[in-house]
């Protein structure tokens, strides 16, 4: 298979979202779970991304459960500053609290060492150069091997980068949410900075399995902060937008979550070169399999062109948040900053 690098890392180019094994999706079941972390790793996963915040912590300790005796064979992502409390999320970048998250990280995923460490949200009380600042130490405790930043902004990238070479930027990317070619995809090439994108499935909209909120369960961000796209109206309108994928789609033999994963992995920067590594997150081990299949998608730089063109962020109903979100999210800057 081939592999893409995460600074000093290597990695598959497609990495396994674990958040829904824990959070954000509804209920889901432990047992199923360690059996579709194992199977992962034995199709060729070897990049896989949690957090503090996934079930406060449980989602850490799910994959020390599954896979601890397996750790040589994958590169593991975590992050930290973002944790829930009292069942609200809570932004938190002060060194102290950065050292402590990795700390309790490390001990809830027994291993060692975190292979990229990630500043979750910018804490818009904190310079971002303390925050990295902690995250430097982290380096040189051996605590954590790259540093990386999730949903910030170009400008702020500079910043961090000046303190310490970032190794990647984690941020929302799909054919729905275009946000990072503002400025941030042309960034991270300039700076040598991994990009990752997370829910490159829009949250499952862009697999054509996905219903409106009014048929989600609670506990389902859906259902709160990632609502607005699929409130009822606006989600009949979206699904029309689908058409043209699923021609493609019949085209090209595969199904449209593969489709939207294919269009990622085989976008190349202004080198020519092919550096996205998208996480598609589930908790359903016959998705996993599907997703992985993307790799096997014959994608030509034409049909990536034309479902650029034939599927724009600017005809989508709904923003990709919540209002009071999108008002403290660091990367929506980029829109400002053009």
């Amino acid at each position: 298979m081939e592999k893409r690098k995460i600074g000093s890392l290597t990695v598959s180019p497609i990495g396994l979202g674990c958040m829904s094994m824990s959070h954000g999706y509804g209920p889901s079941d432990e047992t199923t779970s360690i059996r579709l972390l194992n199977e992962a790793l034995d199709l060729g996963y070897d990049f896989l991304d949690t957090a503090t915040m996934y079930g406060a912590g449980k989602n850490e300790e799910l994959i020390a459960k599954a896979i601890k005796h397996r750790r040589d064979e994958y590169v593991l992502a975590s992050k930290c500053a973002l944790y829930s409390h009292d069942g609200q999320p809570r932004i938190d970048g002060r060194p102290e609290t950065i050292k402590r998250h990795c700390d309790a990280s490390l001990q809830r995923l027994q291993t060692d060492v975190i292979d990229l460490y990630y500043l979750h949200r910018l804490d818009p009380n904190v310079p971002i150069e303390e925050s990295v600042g902690a995250l430097v130490d982290l380096v040189k405790a051996g605590k954590i091997r790259e540093i990386g930043l999730s949903e910030i902004s170009s400008e702020t990238l500079r910043r961090a980068h000046a303190v310490h070479p970032i190794a990647a930027v984690q941020s929302e990317y799909s054919l729905w949410t275009r946000l990072p070619e503002l400025k941030m995809l042309a960034t991270c090439e300039e700076l040598g900075v991994t990009f990752v994108p997370f829910s490159p499935l829009g949250r499952q909209f862009l697999t054509g399995k996905a219903q409106d909120s009014s048929f989600l369960t609670d506990g389902d961000i859906r259902t709160g902060n990632a609502k607005p796209r699929f409130e009822a109206k606006a989600f009949i309108q979206n699904s029309q937008l689908l058409k043209p994928l699923q021609d493609v789609a019949n085209q090209l033999n595969c199904s449209l979550a593969q489709l939207a994963l294919a269009w990622l992995i085989h976008q190349t920067n202004g080198q020519g070169n092919k550096t996205l590594i998208p996480i598609p997150g589930t908790k359903h081990i016959e998705y996993m399999r599907e997703n992985i299949g993307a790799l096997d998608v014959a994608m030509t730089p034409d049909v990536v062109s034309h479902l650029s063109s034939v599927f724009r962020e600017e005809n989508v109903i709904g923003t990709r948040y919540a209002e009071a979100v999108m008002k403290v999210m660091d990367s929506e800057r980029d829109r400002v900053l053009i």
